[in-house]
C-alpha cells in the first residue's frame, strides 16, 4: 500500500513575557477581580529572560538540538541555571524568538492596520530584522511609527497595549467599536495565534529546503476563533497564514477539536493527499496567548519561575510518497468513537490497543508513543502530576491485562516507549506533534521504527457535550519503495473497448457459420 509521507516540520518558541502579563488568562482574570493581588505584584521576579529561555533543556528538545530521551542525562530541575545547556536559538526544526521580534512579526502579519507600534521602537528592531535568516527575507515594512502620545490615546480607546521591559512600545486597536469579536484582546490573541504560525511554516521551509509555492493546501489546528457578531468563529485562519507565508498556490481551512486538533488534522491531510486531492499539505498552528502564565500562581508559590512564558508553533508537510520520509499508515488509526466512553482505559484501549489488534500488532511493536507531552516541571507545581508519564503507565498496564508484556516489565517498557514531556503547555501544542520532528531524525538515524501519535481533547469545555475525544495514528520509516501506479490512458481504453467489441464480433459470426 502506498502511505504519505512526512515531508518535513518546523517548530517555534516565542519568549512572550510582557504578553504573558497583560494577555494571558490567568493574569487578566487576576487583574479583573483584584488589581492590588499580590501574584501580580511578584510576578516580574519570577519572569526569565531571553538568555534562560534559550538554555532551558525542554525547549532545546522542541526546536530540535536535542533528541527527547536525553532530558534523562540532565539534572533536575532543568529550570536551575546550573542544568542549562548550551545551545543556540536556532535549533535544526526550528527557532525561539525574543519578543521584540515578535513584535514586528505581528506588525508585519496585520493586515488592517491595527497594530501600531512607536518610531523609537521601529528604529531599534530594524537592524535586528535585517540579521534573522527567515524575517530579512519577508520584506518586512513596519512604516515611520507612532509617537508616545498617539499610543497613549489609542489606550484610552480601548486598545491593547505592547510593552517591551515595562516600557509601553505599541498597542493593538479593536477592530469595531462595540463587537466583542472584534475586540482589542481578541484581535491581539488572533494576530499572536497567526503571527506565530507563520513563523512556523516558514521555519518548515526553511529548514527542509521546501519551496511554499508547491503547497496546494493548508489546514490550521489553534485553539483561537476569528469571526465577528454574525459569524463567531468562522476563520479562516488557514489562508490568512498561507497569504503570509508566501503559500501562492494553496487554498486552506481551519480544524478544531481542542488539544486534538493537530492530530485529526494530520489525519485529514494524509487522507487529502492519499486519495490523490492535493499533493502537498501543510497542517500548522500558532501558540495561544490565553495559557500564557496559566500555572504561574503555583510555580511562584514554589519559588519557581513562570515557565509558561513561550507561545508555541509548529508545521508539518504531508506530502506524496517520496520513497524516503517517514510514512503515515493511514491503515492504523486509532478512533474515540461517540460511544467508546470517557473512562481512562476506556480511552487508551480505542486509541492504542484498538488500531494495534486490527493490524495484528502489539503494544510492543510500537517503539515511541507521543501522547500529551507537557513538560512536567510545568505541571506537576500545579497538581496536574507527570502527564505523558501516565499515559505510558496506562498503556503499559494495558499491555499487562492484554498479556503483550508481564507485569515485571511495566516500568521498562515506560523507560523504552515513552519519554520525558518537553512541550510548552499550549493546549493543542503539547498533544502529540512535538515528537512528529525528532522521530523523522530518529528514523533517518535508524534509531526507530515505528511511532504512534496520540492526540486528546476534552470537549467538555465548550459545554456543547460531556464527550471525551481523541484520535492516533502511526509513522513509520520509510520502506524505500514506492508504489507504482499502472495507469491507463483514454486512447488504451478506446483501443480495448474496440478489441472487445471485435471480439465479440468475431465470436456472433463463428457461431453463425
Amino acid at each position: 500500500m502506498d502511505f504519505p509521507v512526512i515531508k518535513g516540520s518546523g517548530y517555534v518558541l516565542v519568549h512572550t513575557p510582557n504578553i504573558l502579563k497583560e494577555g494571558g488568562s490567568t493574569q487578566t482574570t487576576t487583574r479583573a477581580k483584584n488589581p492590588e493581588a499580590e501574584y501580580l505584584k511578584n510576578l516580574d521576579d519570577h519572569l526569565r529572560t531571553f538568555t534562560e529561555v534559550v538554555g532551558y533543556a525542554p525547549n532545546q528538545v522542541y526546536i530540535g538540538n536535542i533528541l527527547p530521551d536525553k532530558l534523562t542525562e540532565i539534572e533536575k530541575p532543568w529550570y536551575a541555571k546550573e542544568n542549562f545547556v548550551e545551545e543556540e536559538r536556532f535549533g535544526k526544526l526550528g527557532e525561539i524568538m525574543p519578543e521584540a521580534e515578535f513584535y514586528a512579526l505581528i506588525k508585519h502579519v496585520d493586515v488592517f492596520d491595527l497594530v501600531k507600534l512607536s518610531s523609537e521602537f521601529i528604529q531599534e528592531i530594524e537592524p535586528q530584522l535585517a540579521e534573522h535568516p527567515i524575517l530579512k527575507e519577508m520584506e518586512i515594512e513596519l512604516g515611520t511609527g507612532e509617537e508616545s502620545s498617539e499610543l497613549e490615546s489609542l489606550l484610552e480607546n480601548e486598545a491593547e497595549p505592547l510593552y517591551l521591559n515595562n516600557k509601553l512600545i505599541g498597542c493593538v486597536k479593536r477592530a469595531h467599536e462595540s463587537d466583542v469579536n472584534l475586540n482589542a484582546h481578541t484581535i491581539l490573541e488572533n494576530l499572536v495565534a497567526k503571527a506565530s504560525a507563520v513563523l512556523a511554516v516558514k521555519n518548515l521551509a526553511f529548514k527542509n529546503d521546501i519551496d511554499l509555492n508547491d503547497v496546494d493546501y493548508l489546514l490550521e489546528c489553534s485553539e483561537e476563533a476569528c469571526g465577528d457578531i454574525n459569524q463567531r468563529g468562522g476563520g479562516n485562519f488557514a489562508k490568512a497564514i498561507a497569504e503570509m507565508a508566501g503559500c501562492e498556490n494553496a487554498n486552506g481551512s481551519d480544524v478544531r477539536s481542542f488539544c486534538a486538533a493537530p492530530a485529526h488534522a494530520i489525519v485529514n491531510a494524509a487522507a487529502l493527499v492519499k486519495a490523490g486531492i492535493y499533493d502537498n499539505v501543510v497542517v500548522a498552528a500558532g501558540g495561544s496567548v490565553a495559557k500564557l502564565g496559566m500555572n504561574g500562581k503555583d510555580h511562584i508559590k514554589k519559588e519557581m519561575p513562570v515557565l509558561e512564558d513561550t507561545l508555541g508553533g509548529f508545521a508539518v508537510l504531508v506530502s506524496k510518497n517520496d520513497g524516503l520520509s517517514p510514512v503515515i499508515r493511514t491503515d492504523i488509526i486509532g478512533r474515540h468513537k461517540v460511544g467508546t466512553g470517557s473512562s481512562p482505559q476506556a480511552v487508551i484501549s480505542s486509541l492504542v490497543t484498538d488500531p494495534l489488534d486490527e493490524n495484528d500488532l502489539n503494544i510492543k511493536d510500537i517503539d515511541k508513543y507521543s501522547v500529551e507531552m507537557q513538560n512536567p516541571e510545568v505541571t506537576k507545581p500545579a497538581g496536574a502530576g507527570d502527564v505523558p508519564e501516565s499515559n505510558y503507565k496506562m498503556i503499559a498496564a494495558l499491555g499487562v491485562k492484554r498479556g503483550d508484556l508481564e507485569r515485571k516489565e511495566l516500568m521498562n517498557f515506560v523507560k523504552a516507549h515513552g519519554m520525558p514531556g518537553f512541550a510548552p503547555t499550549q493546549g493543542h501544542i503539547p498533544s502529540g506533534v512535538p515528537f512528529i520532528g525528532p522521530a523523522a531524525k530518529m528514523m533517518a538515524a535508524g534509531q526507530l521504527k515505528k511511532a504512534m501519535i496520540i492526540g486528546k481533547g476534552s470537549l467538555f469545555l465548550g459545554r456543547m457535550t460531556n464527550q471525551f475525544d481523541g484520535v492516533s495514528f502511526v509513522i513509520e520509516k520509510n520502506s524505500g519503495v514506492e508504489a507504482k501506479t499502472e495507469s491507463v490512458s483514454d486512447k488504451e481504453i478506446k483501443n480495448m473497448i474496440a478489441g472487445a467489441m471485435r471480439q465479440m464480433a468475431d465470436n456472433l459470426l463463428g457461431e453463425t457459420e
